[in-house]
């Protein structure tokens, strides 16, 4: 089933902010067969079809049977053949629509068998009606009106029910919507004036005063506050930002009043990108949707084959009647309304639960690759670890320079640079009130570091990597006793000889070695991916209990490695920080992105960790063992019945006396939809 096509915002709509995936307004669209369905439009469906059924339920034998509340009259026949007439073409318009695109394009798969079951109802019961009242045929025919029309009121409401769960993935966001303003206190030459938030573009700047949400990402530029990101982040503790801050649209701004630069316009922000994997996640279909569909489209050549078997054999050995009888049991029976249901309701339920433990799933694939994942890749930095350096040693090994000296060129290179390595070495030169060196032209070493010119002079601020490509001696020993305790160590480097070094260390984040136990008892094989050095590497490897780990890489060496493990017949889940680690992240059988922020580039990965906690890649383990039973639980449910119904539905034990009807087969469905329903609803974490 396709769904999830587009959604509506309401009156608050932020103008260009692009929250395609959220729907504020309860209008709700959805494919089936190449037919668009308006939520709107199929819950007033269903309302005016309910309606509609009631008196056919009240003046229709159900079964062949009169039931205490039913009634009949001269003329009640009548009224249930228009308000069943005026039901088949009304309520079942966008199964008889979505089937025929379906057949249009040689698919016939839910659409298609949903319509022959009605289609088959309504034409054999106007059959009946037309002997029994109109031929006065001496023997009484049965007709399935009061199946029909509740039928088509139940798959109403399911395919109602369906796209309401659907939605359910984005409510946990739709909070976090909420909390942006229609209008910004926009600053302009030292003056504020209030503007809608369509109008703020990148580098603008916008005031936030106490209390107020935070309108769009960016950067502080005046004034210091205490941010609330819980809805963000996950942490319900106050976060202190001042000059230099990033913060993060939908934040709640403390008591301090701060003014902050655009990064990024309304539609290119945090939640915008939220919005998009929610949608994604809701549009995507997976390998066993698809096979749904596939279930679908061989019920319907077999319910057809059967049928027309069973109508010729009781033409030959029975009467028309029978044979009537039996095509249709065949044909209502293998409704598959349940099935249709199968999926859709436990991915939706399983996207809600993710969203509301810090999982964003982009991708449904990646819940049905997770059985099979035997070897998770991590990044170090701001993976496994804090991403929060601080400089741990500085030292000069050359008489041209001084520490002083040595710290300043160092935090004037790293000045131009976004690292957090370069933010804690810059940080640390302004706490020892050291003056920051102006350099010129500063540039990025991919994989080794930043270069830049002072004063005529080249320098370049590299690791170990580059020492080695570029033969520049160092003694191990002056920077060992750093090296042992995890640092990373940086070399600065003028006329092909080291200066200097700084050593920063890095902190293991709480959940870590944790994390590293449960994938161990799992029986998943870690191996961690770092650009650092292999001491610094090894150490930190030891700490954390990984095994296996490769040092000293570059961005494209990490894709080559996952790639390696591929064609080594593992299974690859990688998981890192989204940017340097995108190409592996796109490599991977799962690529997982830790910290859905603003620099985070999201589209790479299947998953996102908005919480920034490795440990709730365990929470996804889980989900997806899960998710996975209870999708092979609703598929059998609800098409496991039709192997026992059709053939009794198309009379195999007549000759014992046995025989299922088309009334009997209605229940059947209708229970198994039932079933599908509430245990979809009992997926839990």
């Amino acid at each position: 089933m396709k769904d999830m096509n587009g959604m509506k915002m309401n009156d608050n709509d932020h103008s260009d902010m692009d929250m395609s995936g959220m729907d504020m307004s309860g209008s709700h669209m959805m494919m089936h067969g190449g037919h668009m369905m308006d939520m709107g439009d199929l819950r007033k469906k269903f309302w005016i079809s309910l309606v509609l059924a009631i008196p056919v339920f009240v003046l229709s034998p159900f079964m062949g049977l009169n039931l205490p509340f039913q009634v009949q009259f001269p003329g009640s026949d009548w009224i249930v053949l228009v308000l069943a007439t005026i039901l088949y073409f009304y309520g079942g318009k966008p199964f008889i629509t979505g089937a025929k695109g379906e057949l249009q394009s040689k698919q016939p798969a839910m659409m298609t068998l949903i319509t022959m079951g009605i289609s088959v109802a309504y034409i054999y019961s106007l059959y009946a009606f037309v002997m029994n009242d109109l031929v006065h045929s001496p023997q009484h025919i049965m007709d399935f009106f009061w199946e029909l029309s509740s039928l088509i009121v139940i798959m109403l409401l399911g395919h109602w029910i369906e796209m309401k769960s659907t939605m359910s993935a984005g409510n946990a966001l739709q909070k976090i919507a909420s909390l942006v303003p229609d209008q910004v206190h926009m600053v302009h030459e030292g003056k504020t004036m209030d503007h809608d938030i369509s109008m703020v573009k990148d580098g603008d700047v916008v005031e936030i005063r106490a209390g107020e949400s935070v309108p769009l990402d960016g950067h502080i530029v005046s004034g210091t506050s205490y941010i609330n990101e819980s809805l963000i982040t996950g942490e319900s503790k106050a976060v202190k930002k001042e000059i230099g801050s990033k913060v993060v649209g939908g934040s709640i701004n403390g008591e301090g009043t701060i003014r902050v630069k655009v990064d990024k316009a309304a539609n290119e922000g945090y939640l915008s990108q939220i919005s998009k994997l929610v949608s994604d996640a809701q549009n995507n279909r997976s390998k066993t949707q698809m096979l749904a569909d596939k279930v679908s489209s061989w019920l319907f050549y077999a319910a057809l084959s059967v049928g027309i078997i069973a109508f010729v054999y009781w033409l030959i050995f029975g009467d028309m009647n029978t044979a009537l009888n039996r095509l249709v049991a065949v044909l209502v029976i293998a409704c598959p309304h349940a099935l249709g249901l199968a999926i859709p309701l436990v991915m939706s339920r399983s996207t809600s639960i993710a969203a509301t433990n810090g999982l964003i799933i982009r991708d449904n694939q990646a819940m049905e690759n997770s059985r099979k994942i035997d070897y998770i890749a991590m990044d170090k930095t701001g993976t496994l670890t804090e991403g929060k350096f601080t400089v741990n040693g500085l030292k000069s090994i050359d008489s041209t320079i001084n520490d002083n000296k040595l710290l300043s060129v160092i935090a004037g290179i790293e000045s131009g640079s976004s690292h957090p390595i370069a933010n804690s070495i810059v940080q640390y030169a302004k706490d020892k009130k050291i003056e920051i060196a102006n350099f010129d032209d500063v540039q990025a070493i991919k994989g080794y570091g930043m270069s830049g010119k002072l004063e005529g002079h080249e320098y370049y601020l590299v690791n170990m990597k580059y020492l080695k490509n570029e033969n520049i001696p160092i003694d191990s020993k002056l920077v060992q006793t750093y090296l042992d305790k995890g640092n990373t160590i940086s070399y600065l480097v003028a006329d092909k000889k080291v200066l200097g070094f700084v050593a920063l260390g890095d902190r293991i984040k709480k959940n870590t070695i944790e994390f590293i136990k449960e994938l161990k008892a799992r029986n998943i094989t870690t191996i961690m991916l770092t650009g650092d050095n292999k001491d610094a590497a090894a150490t930190m490897a030891k700490q954390m209990g990984i095994d296996e780990f490769r040092a000293e890489l570059l961005p494209e060496d990490k894709n080559k490695v996952i790639k390696q493990l591929e064609l080594s017949g593992h299974h690859v889940m990688m998981v890192g920080d989204g940017i340097n680690d995108a190409p592996s992240l796109a490599a991977a059988t799962i690529g997982v992105a830790i910290g859905a922020g603003t620099d985070v580039a999201i589209d790479s990965a299947d998953v996102i960790l908005y919480n920034s906690d490795p440990f709730d890649i365990i929470k996804f383990l889980k989900l997806s063992h899960h998710t996975y039973q209870k999708t092979v639980e609703n598929l059998w449910w609800g098409a496991g019945y039709n192997i026992v119904a059709i053939p009794l539905a198309a009379g195999i034990l007549a000759g014992v006396g046995f025989v299922l009807s088309p009334a009997v087969g209605a229940i059947v469905m209708s229970l198994s939809t039932v079933v599908v329903a509430i245990n979809a609803l009992t997926l839990k974490m």
